[in-house]
């Protein structure tokens, strides 16, 4: 029987071989035996540590989301200091810059994961709805500080950030966009909102 480090290992070795799979081959390939032949392991290994292949497809999207609490934390720290657009930059880049853009088009892809997410997150699309909680509670943060318009609606300016940040890196087949594109967005999102001077 497994030891509990064992089985986080295992399931680690697992998630990682999934996200290889995502971003070498994308969602439509991503099956329960490439997975296993990715980390290397006997097919039962999956299927030793979780119910199906979508249960453990529903762990790697909850396990992807969970690691955005580090993320969320360094943003929202980062309030008050350096520039606002900067900040979003690096946000989205670092959001979008991994798996999470393969994540959403696997979620958008599969009916039975996504059904299954939802118990978690009722509405909106997993991954992205928590990056959009976390880029909204940045933008609180700024204009709390006075570093943005008081009147700033952030509960557009977020999803709007995060869905053009999204389109910007979605071609999984081309170079991601270099990071002045990446300003040029969230400095047009936040035109007449940022209080800031320029830098």
């Amino acid at each position: 029987m497994p030891t509990g480090v064992h089985l986080r290992d295992a399931r680690q070795q697992l998630f990682d071989a999934a996200e290889r799979v995502l971003l070498r081959d994308g969602p439509g390939a991503l099956t329960s035996r490439a997975v296993t032949t990715e980390a290397d392991c006997a097919k039962g290994v999956l299927h030793r540590h979780f119910d199906d292949f979508d249960d453990f497809l529903a762990d790697l999207v909850r396990d992807r989301i969970a690691r955005m609490d580090a993320q969320a934390a360094a943003l929202r720290e980062s309030a008050g200091t350096g520039m606002v657009v900067g900040n979003l930059t690096g946000a989205l880049t670092d959001l979008f810059g991994s798996v999470a853009v393969a994540i959403v088009s696997l979620v958008i892809f599969r009916d039975e994961l996504r059904a299954r997410l939802r118990q978690a997150t009722p509405t909106g699309i997993p991954l992205l709805t928590e990056a959009a909680t976390m880029i909204a509670s940045y933008l609180a943060a700024e204009r709390d500080l006075g570093r943005i318009a008081a009147d700033a609606d952030i509960d557009t300016l977020a999803p709007t950030l995060l869905g053009s940040g999204h389109l910007a890196f979605a071609d999984r087949t081309g170079a991601p966009p270099e990071a002045e594109a990446v300003r040029k967005i969230v400095t047009t999102v936040m035109a007449g909102v940022v209080q800031e001077p320029h830098p």
